[in-house]
């Protein structure tokens, strides 16, 4: 907007003096009136004059109030968004009377078997009797979160073309593994050494998600490519005789990349830093939010992360608190060699919800980290970010995060701490709003449900037959998870999908239709921008105060 609340947008000409003097003459002249009926009448238009006056001061006040703005501005987004969908989070119309049939894993009878695989006939091949595909009485499922629209975005540059083996063969240069998915069971060819047990909580994902809807999944193949960076650069498939980009799954993408992104391994658990499976940690979370009221948290701005990883990280290590400034930020460096010594004592995230504000900041690329502070209940400060995975795209500045400058995060960072605590009501509420989005819009079912969706959209592009890769292995639960040990084999336990879903997946939003889309864009654009100006105009004022 050209200017801060939009005050002087339809404000009348000052040229027109004239017309103004006759309103205003023709709201005052009764009190210039004389005798005992005109003094009833003068003092009800004196008290409606007042009351106009009162009006006017407080609309005022309340334009150009920031928090109000900020409601404005996320309100217009949601109306955008809201239109034509259905409710997200629609209850059960039936009673569910009986716990499903669980199907556990019998590791001890797959490991006395020295030539064992994957079984065949210990888990259902479809949908059960009585699940909500199957029951009529039932009502539709919910429509998905609004994030679910940019899968048709992310798989756009195949639209037309298709892909083709040709294309996904070129996928073959930087990624760690191939899957294949063939009449419901899963093939898996290694292909280059992944860090960590990224590739195998990842394909444990893949395998757990063919649980869930069993006989849903399409037969397809895909590359995957388990490093942070994305890598296939839009520019070099622009042009209309160019080659289609090869389609390469990873954990996330950028505005110059065209790699489909897909939910990270850490939703089934990140062995090596003790971090849980989503599910059970979400409960966590939740649980922690309630052991502290937000105001009656540190009012300041908390990260603990490991600085080292990239430039951005060190230098806002120079925002903690030192004898000559204190920018508002409590910044500590997380030693995880330190951590696994000592049982991870210190690196519980469930009871990191303890300051009003939490930074997030990207590392060498995205940060698994988001997800855990988002759902917090504190004022997520993200400082602006150069990646996306598959969920953040949903969400809007001011409504469920605040924007902070990368080139400038003290200060950046000192003028949302002290914003907040001036306006603790609209604080609490962004932070509530993205705790909310992050329990309701971001639980394990519509994990599994944007995995559902990716896969089934995609396998309607290949232009070729999937088949069983040459050098692939089958794996199912019982050949990962039997044969392993420690937090590898507590966290596939943990994660597993013991009976399929008792509901189908949530119903797919349609595209973007390009006005809504770029009004989307706009509109989360605009609000970070008004929210810079208000940034300037606190800092021109601090410095005129100290001169």
């Amino acid at each position: 907007m050209q200017q801060q609340g939009g005050t002087m947008r339809n404000s009348p000409s000052y040229g027109s003096s004239g017309g103004h003097s006759r309103h205003f003459d023709t709201i005052l002249s009764p009190l210039v009136k004389t005798g005992a009926g005109a003094s009833n009448r003068s003092y009800a238009f004196f008290s409606f004059f007042l009351f106009l006056l009162l009006g006017v001061f407080l609309t005022t006040r309340l334009l150009l109030d920031p928090s109000v703005l900020i409601a404005k501005e996320t309100a217009l987004v949601t109306e955008t968004l809201k239109a034509g969908e259905s409710p997200k989070y629609p209850q059960s119309t039936k009673l569910i009377t009986e716990k499903p049939k669980e199907f556990k894993l019998n590791c001890p009878a797959f490991s006395d078997n020295a030539t064992a695989t994957c079984p065949r006939d210990n888990y259902p091949t479809s949908l059960l009797p009585g699940s909500r595909e199957a029951d009529s009485g039932r009502s539709p499922p919910a429509t998905c979160p609004d994030y679910f629209r940019w899968i048709h975005e992310d798989l756009r540059p195949w639209e037309k073309t298709g892909i083709t083996r040709e294309a996904l063969e070129r996928a073959n240069a930087t990624a760690n593994f191939r899957l294949a998915i063939i009449d419901g069971r899963i093939y898996v060819e290694k292909l280059r050494e992944a860090f960590q047990t990224r590739d195998v909580f990842t394909i444990w994902g893949f395998v757990q998600l063919l649980r869930r809807y069993p006989g849903k999944i399409p037969d397809l193949e895909l590359m995957f490519d388990c490093v942070d960076w994305p890598v296939v650069k839009a520019a070099a498939f622009g042009g209309f005789e160019q080659l289609t980009p090869p389609p390469l799954f990873r954990y996330c993408g950028n505005n110059e990349t065209l790699d489909i992104v897909f939910p990270d391994w850490s939703y089934w658990g990140w062995a090596e830093v003790n971090i849980k499976p989503w599910e059970s940690l979400l409960k966590e979370l939740k649980e922690g939010n309630q052991r502290s009221k937000w105001v009656d948290r540190e009012p300041y701005a908390y990260w603990k992360g490991n600085p080292t990883v990239a430039d951005t990280r060190l230098d806002l290590m120079k925002c903690n608190v030192s004898e000559g400034h204190d920018w508002k930020a409590r910044l500590y460096q997380q030693d995880w060699a330190r951590e696994s010594k000592e049982g991870y004592k210190q690196s519980d995230l469930a009871s990191q919800c303890h300051h009003r504000y939490k930074i997030y900041i990207e590392g060498s690329a995205w940060s698994v980290s988001e997800k855990y502070i988002l759902a917090c209940d504190s004022v997520t400060l993200l400082v602006n970010p150069h990646y996306y995975d598959f969920f953040t795209r949903g969400m809007l500045p001011g409504q469920h995060y605040w924007p902070v400058k990368e080139d400038d995060k003290c200060r950046s960072i000192k003028f949302a701490v002290d914003w907040g605590n001036q306006h603790k009501l609209k604080a609490q509420d962004i932070g509530k709003k993205a705790s909310e989005f992050v329990q309701q819009e971001l639980k394990m079912d519509y994990v599994y449900d944007y995995m559902y969706h990716l896969l089934t959209q995609y396998s309607k592009l290949l232009r070729f037959k999937p088949e069983i890769p040459k050098n692939s292995t089958e794996l199912c639960s019982e050949t990962m998870a039997c044969p392993r040990d420690g937090n590898e084999r507590k966290f596939m336990m943990e994660s597993l999908v013991t009976h399929p879903a008792e509901t189908g997946p949530c119903t797919m939003p349609p595209p973007y239709d390009p006005a809504s889309f770029f009004s989307v864009l706009k509109r989360r654009q605009s609000t970070a921008r008004r929210i810079e100006q208000w940034e300037s105009k606190y800092w021109r004022k601090h410095n005129q105060t100290r001169s």
